[in-house]
C-alpha cells in the first residue's frame, strides 16, 4: 500500500493548468517562489508533493472569485477549470491530523493563481489508522447502546434550543420518552449556559431516562452538548457517565480536530458530532472543502455519529450533496485489517416523515439517525403519533410499499403527510 497523501481539487486559473498544479505542489511542500540553494534535488525527490493527475474540465470568460492580475502579455485570459490530485510522502509530516489539514487546506486557497480552489476528496494511508482512535462505537456500538439491531434510531432535538431551565427541559425529556423516542440531543447552542448548565440539566434529565429504562426496558441514548475548553469537557463528559448517560456532543469547527481527539481518548459513550459552521467550507462551490473530505477527518479523530443535513433541509444545501455525505459516512476508509472508521449519518433539518421514502430510497441503509424537530413536536396528534408516524413510514421504506398507500391504515403516518407534506 502506498505511503502517500492524496488529495483531490477543483481548480480554477488563468494560468497553464501544468504550471498552476505545480505551483500548488511546490507551495505546500518544499518550493517556494524561488528555488533556494538548501532545495536540493534530493530533498525535493524525497519531501515535494507530486501532481498526480490533472483532468481538464470547462473554461470559462470571468473568474469565479476576485483574482489579482492575470498573467501579463498572455492576451484576453481564459479561466480553466480542472480536477488536480496531488500527492505528499507521509514522511513530511507523519500521521498527524493537524499537520495534514495544514498541508491540504493550508495557504492554498490564497494562491493569486487561482479564481477557485475547493478540496475534494482525500485518501490516507494505513498509519492515520494505527495512530489515531477512530469512532469507539460507530453503528454496531449505537445500536448495542440503544437495543435497537435494525431500523433507524428516530430522534429529536431539545427545542426551543435556548431559554428552557434543566427542570423545563427535563419535562420536554418526559413526553418524548413516553412518545417512545429513541434519540434525544442537546441544540448545538445550549452546552453550558448560566440559565441551564450542564451539571444540573444531566441531574434533571438522567432520572427522566433512568426511570423510563426501568419500566420500560428502552433506554434512550440523550446526546449531551459537553462543547467546551477541553478540560471542562473531560469534566463534563465524566459527570454524564457517572449520572448513566450513553453519549456526549459536541460542535466540531468549535472545538477542532486536537480537541476531538483528545476527548475521545478519554471518552467512555458515544461521541455525537455536530458540523455547526460547516457552511463555511461547504457554501461556495468555488472555495473550500466537500463533506467527503471533511468528515474524514473527524471520523479518524473518533465521532461515533456526524450530522449530513437532510432531504429538501431547510438550508441551502441540495439533496445529492446530502446523499454523498450519507454515503461516505458508511463507507470504509481503510482496507482490512485496518479499521473502516464507519460512523452513522445523522439526517436533520426540516425532517418529517415525507422524506423517508427518498432517503432510503438514496442510501438503502437503515444505519442512521433520522432527527426530527418539528416533524415529531408539532404533529397534530402529539409527540407519540409523531414518532409513530415516522417510524410508519420508515416501515414503509423499507418494505418497497408505497407511503400513501401505507399511510391509509396508518392514521399517524396519514396525519403527518397531511400536515408537514410541501
Amino acid at each position: 500500500m502506498s505511503d502517500r497523501i492524496l488529495a483531490s481539487y477543483l481548480i480554477e486559473t488563468p494560468y497553464p493548468l501544468e504550471r498552476a498544479a505545480e505551483v500548488m505542489a511546490g507551495e505546500q511542500s518544499c518550493g517556494t517562489f524561488t528555488r533556494l540553494a538548501g532545495e536540493t534535488d534530493a530533498l525535493r525527490e524525497a519531501h515535494g508533493a507530486r501532481v498526480e493527475h490533472i483532468e481538464p474540465l470547462e473554461s470559462l470568460d470571468s473568474p469565479s472569485l476576485p483574482i489579482p492580475a492575470p498573467p501579463a502579455g498572455a492576451g484576453t485570459p481564459v479561466y480553466r477549470r480542472a480536477r488536480v490530485t496531488l500527492s505528499w510522502p507521509l514522511a513530511n509530516l507523519g500521521p498527524s491530523l493537524p499537520t495534514l489539514v495544514a498541508t491540504v487546506a493550508g495557504n492554498l486557497f490564497e494562491l493569486k493563481e487561482f479564481s477557485a480552489l475547493k478540496l475534494l476528496d482525500l485518501t490516507l494511508p494505513a498509519p492515520f489508522a494505527e495512530a489515531y482512535p477512530g469512532p469507539q462505537f460507530g453503528v454496531a456500538g449505537t445500536r448495542e447502546l440503544t437495543g435497537i439491531p435494525e431500523r433507524p434510531l428516530i430522534g429529536t432535538i431539545i427545542k426551543p434550543s435556548v431559554g428552557l431551565s434543566p427542570a423545563a427541559t427535563a419535562e420536554v425529556v418526559r413526553e418524548l420518552v413516553e412518545g417512545g423516542i429513541d434519540f434525544i440531543k442537546d441544540d448545538e447552542l445550549q452546552a453550558n449556559g448560566p440559565h441551564n448548565p450542564l451539571k444540573a440539566r444531566v441531574d434533571a434529565v438522567m432520572p427522566v431516562i433512568r426511570e423510563h429504562a426501568e419500566r420500560t426496558g428502552r433506554r434512550v441514548m440523550y446526546a449531551f452538548n459537553i462543547t467546551g475548553e477541553a478540560d471542562e469537557m473531560r469534566e463534563h463528559h465524566d459527570y454524564v457517565v457517572a449520572a448513566g448517560g450513553s453519549c456526549v456532543m459536541v460542535a466540531l469547527n468549535a472545538v477542532g480536530l486536537a480537541g476531538v481527539t483528545q476527548l475521545r481518548r478519554h471518552c467512555r459513550v458515544a461521541l455525537h458530532g455536530h458540523r455547526a459552521g460547516w457552511g463555511l467550507f461547504s457554501r461556495s462551490p468555488h472555495l473550500g472543502m466537500s463533506f467527503v473530505a471533511y468528515q474524514k477527518l473527524w471520523r479518524l479523530a473518533g465521532v461515533d455519529h456526524i450530522h449530513v443535513n437532510g432531504l429538501r433541509n431547510k438550508f441551502s444545501e441540495d439533496d445529492a450533496s446530502v446523499i454523498a455525505s450519507a454515503r461516505t459516512c458508511l463507507t470504509p476508509m481503510f482496507a482490512p485489517p485496518a479499521s473502516g472508521c464507519q460512523v452513522m449519518p445523522v439526517f436533520s433539518s426540516g425532517q418529517t416523515a415525507d422524506q423517508a421514502a427518498d432517503t432510503y430510497a438514496a442510501i438503502a441503509s437503515t444505519d442512521l439517525i433520522f432527527c426530527a424537530g418539528g416533524g415529531i413536536m408539532a404533529h397534530p396528534d402529539g409527540i407519540g403519533a409523531g414518532v409513530r408516524s415516522l417510524r410508519q413510514a420508515w416501515e414503509a421504506a423499507v418494505a418497497g410499499l408505497d407511503v400513501d398507500a401505507y399511510a391509509r391504515e396508518h392514521r399517524e403516518l396519514a396525519r403527518a403527510l397531511e400536515t408537514f407534506r410541501r
